[in-house]
């Protein structure tokens, strides 16, 4: 082959490659599938061709849809598709566990797809980078909460920056994303469960928004619609046994069946004791262990079983919320071994139980084994029935609990849900969520009765009860408290 013919073929090559990058950047199914052998659903083609067409793009959608493993690839399909070193990617997250675990997990997984089948990628890649020669043209970060300008001086004719689990993501953090993807041709991507609605992704995907907004439900997604999709990916998605558990475990009124199945943003009740706002904000993600200052001090609050419900223990910690322990037990002593194990294992300063029914008992029994020595702990008797202790705003303690505990450390961000298994955190959210009231003739708050709360969620709060219990400070103080138990023994 001469020089000219060798010239002309290299431009047809060229010419070639060319054509096929504008139609795989038209096209990213396509591309996902030439690329990477994959397939994308109909709402993953949605997604990735908003972010081509569009210059913000929320997406507020159900759990296990796939959302993650989508941004991913349009991670990759943004900078396999634009000229090299033109193109820059920018992906956060609340936390750096967050962005390491799970996006950049899934980045590095196409990563090494691509390169077994002989179509890898321009650069190299790591853990949460990605460079050309030198240059860092995409990033996976959790900024300091303190450094809102964490992500300015970042400047590409093509931007594209990815706000994953969007809910959980600071304003501050909007702001910056915006400040970088101010170019024609550069977008912005925010995707997540939809838990909370005073959240500002929340507020991005409202209809008179300038995001193009999509809402993903879990009857949106093959297994439910009958989409046609490969056998291997049908296992990956949400299913029918995910919604009959959800459904179960929390009703389908509540804040997490409609977050995190139906992918819709549940509102603040009116008449709910806690907002769920409020409580929201009560889990964002920390990295950081707290001071030893706020994890003091060391309680338990005891919600006894009564009619075939459970006995469940909690733990608090200061202001973070711990563990929890659980069981159904009819027989008195053999109910105050279990809670005296848990002492024993946790070794709190005080112990709160609900003397309702047979806790009076219990209390009791646990109290004459502190007077033997077997256990150092205070133990407090909580009857919610009796008056409050402000009898001008409540008529009744639990009124006063659930108002000044429940409500105001809710508001307050002085409780931390932080440090909770996911299934535990959505059953407590559900619980202090579920409560209502009213207000009496005379202005006086009121709480609605335990078993109308029952009724409504098809369980016992029993979860948010012994919540409010170990985070409960007797009149007086718990010193005053085992005062007046002592007088009450010894007239006995």
């Amino acid at each position: 082959m001469d020089a000219l013919a060798l010239a002309a073929a290299r431009l047809d090559a060229a010419a070639e490659r060319e054509e096929q990058a504008g139609r795989y950047a038209n096209e990213p199914g396509l591309w996902a599938h030439d690329k990477l052998g994959e397939h994308l659903w109909s709402k993953q083609i949605d997604i990735a061709e908003s972010v081509r067409d569009n210059r913000l793009t929320a997406v507020h959608s159900c759990h296990g849809s796939g959302k993650s493993f989508n941004a991913s690839r349009l991670v990759c399909w943004w900078l396999d598709t634009h000229p090299p070193g033109e193109a820059r990617v920018v992906t956060t997250a609340p936390t750096g566990d967050q962005v390491k675990a799970i996006l950049w997990a899934e980045i590095n997984g196409a990563w090494t797809k691509a390169q077994g089948r002989g179509t890898s990628f321009i650069g190299r890649i790591n853990e949460t980078d990605w460079k050309l020669g030198k240059r860092l043209i995409a990033f996976g970060r959790k900024p300091s909460d303190y450094n809102p300008h964490a992500f300015q001086g970042i400047h590409a004719k093509y931007v594209l920056v990815i706000l994953d689990e969007a809910c959980g993501i600071n304003k501050q953090f909007w702001t910056a994303a915006m400040s970088i993807a101010t170019g024609e041709h550069c977008r912005i991507l925010a995707i997540g469960n939809p838990d909370d609605p005073s959240s500002h992704f929340a507020r991005v995907c409202q209809p008179d928004s300038r995001w193009n907004t999509i809402h993903i439900s879990t009857f949106d997604t093959p297994n439910f619609t009958g989409e046609e999709v490969p056998d291997s990916l049908r296992p990956m998605l949400v299913g029918q046994d995910y919604v009959d558990e959800m459904r179960e475990e929390f009703g389908e009124d509540s804040p997490t069946y409609i977050s995190k199945v139906l992918g819709e943003f549940p509102n603040d009740a009116e008449d709910g004791v806690v907002r769920l706002s409020a409580i929201r904000k009560c889990h964002a993600p920390r990295e950081e262990t707290r001071p030893p200052e706020q994890q003091n001090p060391v309680e338990l609050g005891v919600d006894m079983g009564a009619g075939g419900d459970e006995t469940v223990i909690r733990e608090r910690r200061g202001m973070v919320v711990g563990r929890e322990w659980h069981f159904r037990e009819k027989d008195p002593v053999k109910a105050a071994r279990k809670v005296l194990e848990v002492i024993h294992l946790v070794k709190p300063s005080a112990v709160k139980i609900d003397s309702i029914g047979i806790g009076w008992g219990i209390a009791g029994n646990l109290l004459e084994k502190r007077q033997e020595g077997i256990h150092s702990a205070s133990i407090i008797p909580v009857n919610v029935s009796n008056k409050s202790s402000d009898p001008d705003r409540f008529p009744r303690l639990r009124s006063q609990v659930w108002w000044e505990i429940g409500r105001q450390l809710s508001e307050d961000g002085a409780w931390d849900l932080s440090q909770l298994e996911e299934m535990d955190r959505e059953r407590l959210v559900t619980q202090l969520t579920a409560p209502k009231y009213t207000t009496d003739s005379a202005g006086r708050i009121v709480v609605e009765p335990k078993d109308e709360t029952k009724k409504r969620l098809g369980r016992s709060p029993d979860n948010a009860d012994a919540l409010i219990l170990a985070f409960f400070t007797p009149p007086g103080g718990v010193d005053q408290a085992m005062d007046w138990l002592r007088e009450y023994n010894n007239a006995a």
